[in-house]
């Protein structure tokens, strides 16, 4: 291969096409890939007459994965237009994809693929192309992609369930039996295609899976070239689908979802999957994993098992957050300090200052009673002792995943799958242009970029992703200013003594919570159009850098989306949580944001029940969004497609045909159900100290989303090309740091956002002497400790409210300052400082004691179990034994001429003297 030549997967201008439109501008050169890449490929000579696929008429067997002949399997379909069938002044500007379809194919034909065209049964346009792999080729690219297969059956006796002793009640929440049967467990060992004797063949046909022909398909597919220009080679199914020359590539599904093929030795794995998994009325059964990844490969199959892991987890953190809930429920009633705020004795005779300029007016604290119960429920010492727990459970969650993710790996054959087993992106093959040596292998090695040309893509990166983060904090402002501009005119209006639209409501809806929902509202919009944006900017960003692999690829668009997810899903929860109304000031001197707006209070409870608000709206509003998106949408638009090319009810359809009906596959795959379920995981762990109901929504949505992912995957879709995944890639560590932040956040929760502390300090501190006049330790006046007195002379010319009330000289202020008149007045306060060392040494102690315990659980709890240990070292054993003995053979077989060479000689020999003996 010249250091010359340039790969390429982007078109180029139509001017330069229909100029260099020679019969097909082949070139000389031998090899497009190193031969370990692509070692069947053979270039085609300028001028060659160029092998075409056998256009063939269907044979009525609507449910046929074969050839014609019966005999070859279909392994792959692509799906293109015929030009030819195009109008007259438009075909023209079709010719180019033509040849470029034709040489595309003629080249799949040249690495020993075999192609089969049948024309479509509903469009006369449309042309399907059969792809199959013979024998031969799938063994070479069988040891090309590493991939495991079977050496000797498992010998190794597995553990029995703890569930056995329950089978007669468990087997009802597992798959039937009889249906699914469970895979044999074999030894595996990568494929190697002169060690064939050595591999458990017992039916050529079956031994390759079906997802296993598909991914190899794929695999030639997206290498395989489609033009050769000069020194520029052009290549990739990928790019030929952008173009238009194909409509459409994709593997079969084996039958129809809810009907069984009628063609012998089918296995129906589709319609297995939809009756025990996909159909709603098995929502209740455990799912049938090892299926799903021989249906759907490895990447699949790990997402669906961490799902249903995650799912069975969040049980347990259900019930004890359903059982906080039920304790706060329970106890709203006897709150003291809920008492005084609603006592018309205490609560009804104290007047608030105005939380706005001018225009708000002095309000009753008993104006809150409803928002001071509902702040019950959730902000009680229960609250304490679940952010407790999950802290402790998100530990053990991560734990156990890992074991688990363990034995998949395992069971499979994805233990040893590493960077090197992995073939470089098309993308990345292409734009090999410079030269380095490995310093690995030591061998010189073509890459796309110097090391400061990588330096250069990353930081460009970089920066367009923190651009757009700033963008989000600018929202954030934006949102902010909103609030205090919606709190003047929610506190102007709502105020009013003469509002009697609102009468029935006018107990609960108070401008704080009014502001409150409408910005979660707003913050919800602003965070889908911005996801919208964002997604585009992440996927040029990444294609930029050019990673070289597909794992690399996902894991730099992972931590891209997840950084600007992070912000945009979060931020508004952070704001509340730890800014609304930490900075205010008081009446007298408040708090201005850009010098304009009066920074917001929170109640007199807190801005605890705001960000439960936040939480609620923005997980439920996200979850009916997410559902309409991946149920409604794929329905409506097959609904659509298959109303437009309905046909005659007495023609047969294909199988081919039948999938193409289907809407395609995602570029980015599960990208967006990993994204969505990380999301939810940050907002049942991180801000769960405000809102203990998270689990138990989460885990709704969960029991759905794992049918509704199945439903849609089985149904609506084509069949997803297979891949390998040894795990769930970079969102491991993403999970293990929101469950580091979260031990932080729930604690500040409870020490900022909350009203605990100040309670607690002020029930064991300023509640009795030398502070109180209580004689025992008492929540009684806590709500008058907690609440500052204002002189309203003291009002600026600007803060002065409109409305007065007469005969009223002072009011109160959520904070803990000197009254006026006091030598020093309106400054803080001993409980102040005592609050804030409380809150402090609070964070502190339970950081450092939940840490420690998660720490000690990683440490005793190991990551892969023993029995899975001691299988994978009998595995690695076979496996070396097995390549010892082929080398033994491999050696006796070159060393037999040399042995039978040299008897014949020592036989002459001793011919001779026996000769010499007998004379």
């Amino acid at each position: 291969m010249s250091n010359n030549d340039i790969f390429e997967m982007d078109s180029v201008t139509e001017t330069e096409e229909m100029e260099g439109d020679t019969e097909l501008g082949m070139i000389d050169e031998e090899v497009v890939y190193p031969e370990e890449f692509l070692p069947t490929y053979e270039s085609i000579k300028e001028g060659t007459k160029v092998a075409k696929a056998e256009l063939t008429e269907f044979n009525d067997k609507e449910d046929s994965l074969f050839f014609n002949d019966g005999v070859r399997r279909i392994d792959f379909i692509l799906v293109y237009e015929d030009e030819d069938k195009k109008e007259f002044e438009k075909r023209h500007t079709f010719q180019r994809k033509k040849r470029r379809r034709e040489y595309f194919e003629a080249s799949l034909m040249k690495m020993g693929m075999e192609l089969e065209a049948t024309k479509s049964v509903i469009d006369e346009k449309l042309t399907f192309v059969k792809v199959h792999m013979p024998w031969d080729v799938l063994c070479t690219y069988a040891e090309v992609l590493h991939i495991k297969l079977p050496i000797q059956a498992n010998d190794l006796s597995s553990q029995p369930s703890p569930w056995r002793y329950l089978s007669c009640i468990t087997k009802y929440f597992y798959p039937n039996e009889d249906l699914i049967r469970k895979e044999a467990e074999f030894f595996t060992a990568p494929f190697e295609k002169d060690r064939l004797d050595y591999f458990y063949v017992r039916d050529r046909d079956t031994f390759f899976t079906q997802s296993m022909r598909s991914r190899m398909a794929y695999y030639i597919l997206s290498r395989a070239p489609y033009e050769i220009r000069g020194s520029i080679k052009k290549f990739g199914i990928t790019k030929l689908l952008d173009g238009g020359v194909y409509k459409a590539a994709y593997p079969l599904h084996d039958c129809r979802f809810n009907v069984k093929s009628k063609e012998e030795d089918c296995p129906n794995e589709r319609f297995l999957l939809y009756e025990e998994w996909a159909h709603p009325k098995s929502f209740y059964k455990m799912q049938p994993l090892d299926l799903i990844r021989k249906y759907y490969g490895e990447k699949i199959g790990i997402y669906f098992a961490w799902l249903g892991f995650y799912t069975i987890m969040l049980a347990l953190a259900a019930v004890v957050g359903l059982g906080c809930f039920i304790y706060g429920y329970k106890t709203q009633e006897t709150s003291t300090w809920s008492k005084e705020v609603c006592d018309p004795e205490i609560g009804g005779k104290i007047v608030m200052c105005p939380q706005c300029d001018r225009e708000c007016k002095y309000w009753r604290l008993n104006s809150t009673c409803e928002a001071s119960k509902k702040l019950c429920i959730f902000d009680n010492f229960g609250t304490l002792v679940f952010a407790v727990f999950m802290s402790i459970w998100v530990t053990l969650f991560l734990e156990f995943w890992k074991r688990y993710q363990a034995e998949l790996e395992y069971e499979w054959d994805t233990v040893a799958f590493l960077e090197q087993e992995e073939p470089p992106r098309p993308e990345y093959e292409a734009k090999c242009i410079y030269e380095r040596k490995n310093p690995v292998t030591g061998v010189k090695e073509k890459v796309p970029y110097t090391a400061c040309g990588r330096c250069v893509r990353v930081s460009i990166g970089i920066g367009t992703v923190l651009f757009w983060i700033l963008l989000i904090v600018a929202s954030i402002v934006a949102i902010t200013v909103y609030r205090l501009a919606a709190f003047f005119a929610f506190s102007a209006r709502l105020r009013a003594q003469d509002l009697k639209e609102l009468e029935p409501l006018k107990e609960y809806v108070t401008p704080q919570m009014a502001t409150s929902v409408t910005a979660s509202l707003i913050s919800f919009v602003v965070i889908m159009i911005l996801n919208i944006l964002y997604e585009r900017v992440a996927i040029w960003i990444t294609d930029f850098e050019l990673p070289r692999t597909k794992t690399d690829y996902e894991n730099s668009l992972t931590l891209k989306m997840f950084l600007f997810q992070f912000v945009n899903y979060y931020s508004s929860c952070f704001y509340i949580a730890f800014a609304k109304g930490k900075a205010v000031g008081y009446p007298g001197d408040p708090v201005y944001l850009l010098g304009k707006y009066r920074n917001e209070e929170c109640d007199p409870g807190g801005c605890l029940i705001e960000l439960t608000t936040q939480l609620s709206i923005i997980m439920g509003g996200k979850a009916i969004w997410n559902n309409i998106q991946e149920v409604l949408l794929p329905w409506v638009k097959n609904l659509i497609f298959r109303y437009c090319t309905r046909v005659a009810s007495e023609k047969v359809i294909p199988r081919w045909e039948q999938d193409y009906q289907l809407q395609p596959v995602s570029k980015l795959g599960l990208f967006y159900e990993y994204l969505e379920m990380v999301i939810q995981f940050g907002f049942v762990t991180l801000f769960v100290a405000s809102f203990p109901l998270a689990p138990v929504l989460a885990l709704v949505n969960n029991l759905f989303e794992i049918r509704v992912d199945a439903w849609k995957i089985t149904t609506q879709f084509r069949r997803v090309v297979p891949e390998k995944a040894q795990d769930i890639g970079a969102w491991q560590p993403i999970l293990q740091g929101v469950a580091i932040l979260a031990v932080a956040t729930n604690a500040m929760i409870i020490a900022f956002t909350s009203d605990m502390i100040p309670r607690l300090v002020y029930y064991w501190s300023f509640s009795v002497y030398p502070y109180g006049d209580y004689p025992g330790h008492t929540m009684q006046g806590y709500i008058n400790s907690s609440l500052s007195i204002f002189n309203t002379d003291d009002f600026s010319n600007f803060s002065m409210p409109i409305s007065k009330v007469p005969n009223m000289t002072t009011c109160r202020y959520r904070d803990f300052r000197f009254p006026p008149g006091h030598d020093r007045q309106y400054e803080y306060t001993m409980q102040y400082w005592h609050v804030i060392a409380a809150k402090m040494a609070f964070i502190i102690v339970v950081e450092h004691i939940v840490y420690l315990t998660k720490f000690i659980l990683s440490y005793v709890i190991p990551d892969v179990p023993y029995a899975v240990k001691e299988q994978i070292k009998r595995e690695k054993y076979l496996t070396q034994v097995i390549l010892h003995e082929t080398n033994l053979k491999l050696v006796s077989k070159r060393l037999k001429p040399v042995i039978d060479d040299t008897l014949k000689v020592t036989e002459a020999s001793m011919a001779m003297d026996d000769l010499e003996l007998g004379f």
